[in-house]
């Protein structure tokens, strides 16, 4: 019994990784726990494992005493005395119990207390080993589904695939081998829960390391990474040797490199492009296969504005503007991307009159380009226009150009009458203040008077003077 409890510390240490004295010592509380359930819970225990018999020995303590009060915790001196003739009295002696008589309600008990400490040491071992390799990748089994979430078999523990970290086009089948990115690690009281991801741009990043050697040497540094997960992605590379090409270098052999991590994602369009520390550069690298004709920057407001030739301008924006979408991720600046037509037309100030109607109607940029390539260049031609001709020659609704034109000419009266009102209101102040100017004079002439008449009857009074004399 002996070499078989012995051995079976043994097995179960090499099996589940665990520390032999973490294990010894969650049996050693167990069979502590299991004794005082079945002889009282005050017992002073001491409980060994010897490993060189391998067996548990359970020793109980006392103090030795003249009269004993409390069996759990005192001997009588004469009775220690035979067990240790040395003993004197307040000394505290030390007997081994026979356990083998413990009880199946004790034995289980120990065996609970012995599995909650295996399965508490092993959660312990597993957060220790798994909290440092976050941001990894690891592969592993697929093992079943859990309301939309994947469990992966990692070997020693499980990690679970979230909902929000899968990609939509893809999908996964039990005993499938998959690879994926810890997100996260957390010490939970069950077990650690590990969280994977096959949607974070790290996780593209740790593939082409994998594949690429200089990446992993640090001679190709991937300066950025957009991805719009199982549909297409961009990352931006920069070398810090001018002989070797970054883009050259992640592509491979015939593209050997950047089709593994195609493999991996399943499909997933992969470009990749240098990267510049010119926003106009960067930018027009970050567009192809698209050409730019013309970069605008603003530093400032860090924007861009792309000019494109004509022909170009849907494969710049992309399908449903993903290209631009990726490309304004990987810079971080917002982007405007304008076919050369449409710039010139912003170069032209009436251009802007036709899309102040875009409010009230569904006038639009490519409605106003049509209707301006047909020499209807501002929104007073528009109010005059025929909407039957328009409607023929831009082979639009007969519905929305009648709007448009309608609009056009709500739009002049307005102007007009506030033009109009605005030209009233500086002349009704003129006039108020002219009116204040003329009556001035005539208050000064009336003054004048008065002054002259009150002359004129003292001159008479002074002549009615000199007669009297």
């Amino acid at each position: 019994m002996s070499s078989e409890l012995k051995m079976i510390i043994d097995q179960v240490c090499r099996e589940k990784g665990l520390n032999r004295d973490v294990l010894i010592a969650a049996l050693e509380e167990a069979i502590k726990s299991a004794v005082k359930k079945r002889y009282g819970v005050r017992l002073d225990l001491e409980v060994n494992f010897n490993n060189a018999q391998g067996e548990i020995e359970v020793f109980q303590y006392r103090t030795a005493v003249e009269e004993v009060d409390d069996k759990e915790l005192e001997i009588s001196l004469e009775e220690a005395k035979e067990l240790d003739s040395k003993c004197e009295l307040d000394d505290c002696i030390g007997t081994r119990m026979d356990i083998s008589s413990l009880g199946r309600i004790a034995a289980q008990s120990a065996r609970q207390v012995i599995i909650q400490k295996m399965k508490t040491a092993e959660r312990d071992l597993i957060y220790e080993e798994f909290k440092d390799r976050k941001g990894e990748i690891v592969n592993g089994i697929i093992q079943r589904y859990e309301r939309g979430n994947v469990i992966i078999n990692l070997g020693r523990t499980e990690a679970i695939l979230p909902t929000s970290e899968q990609i939509s086009s893809e999908s996964y089948r039990r005993g499938d081998r998959l690879r994926a990115y810890i997100i996260d690690v957390k010490d939970t009281q069950r077990e650690p829960q590990i969280v994977l991801s096959r949607t974070h741009p790290e996780f593209l990043i740790k593939l082409f390391e994998l594949e690429v050697p200089e990446i992993s040497d640090g001679i190709v540094q991937i300066m950025g990474v957009s991805r719009e997960p199982g549909s297409r992605s961009k990352i931006a590379v920069s070398s810090s040797e001018s002989d070797v090409d970054p883009v050259g270098a992640c592509v491979g052999m015939r593209g050997s490199r950047v089709q593994a991590v195609v493999q991996e994602l399943r499909g997933e369009k992969i470009d990749i492009v240098p990267w510049s520390p010119d926003p106009a550069k960067y930018i027009y690298n970050a567009l192809a296969p698209a050409e730019c004709s013309r970069v605008i920057v603003d530093d400032s407001s860090q924007s861009l504005e792309v000019i494109v030739p004509d022909d170009q301008l849907s494969l710049a924006i992309g399908r449903q503007g993903q290209n631009v979408r990726l490309a304004a991720k990987l810079l971080c600046w917002r982007i405007d991307v304008r076919s050369e037509t449409r710039y010139q037309h912003y170069q032209d100030p009436d251009y802007y009159s036709l899309l102040e109607i875009s409010a009230m109607t569904d006038m639009t940029e490519n409605i106003a380009d049509k209707i301006y390539d047909l020499g209807v260049t501002s929104l007073e031609l528009l109010a005059q226009a025929d909407p039957d001709e328009l409607t023929q020659e831009t082979n639009l609704s007969t519905e929305l150009i009648s709007s448009l034109v309608e609009e056009a000419k709500k739009l002049i009266e307005k102007k007009e009458t506030k033009k109009e009102d605005a030209i009233a209101e500086e002349t009704d102040t003129g006039e108020e203040t002219g009116t204040e100017k003329e009556d001035l004079p005539e208050i000064e002439e009336k003054a004048e008077d008065h002054e002259s008449q009150s002359n004129s009857e003292q001159n008479v009074l002074d002549t009615l003077g000199d007669s009297t004399r």
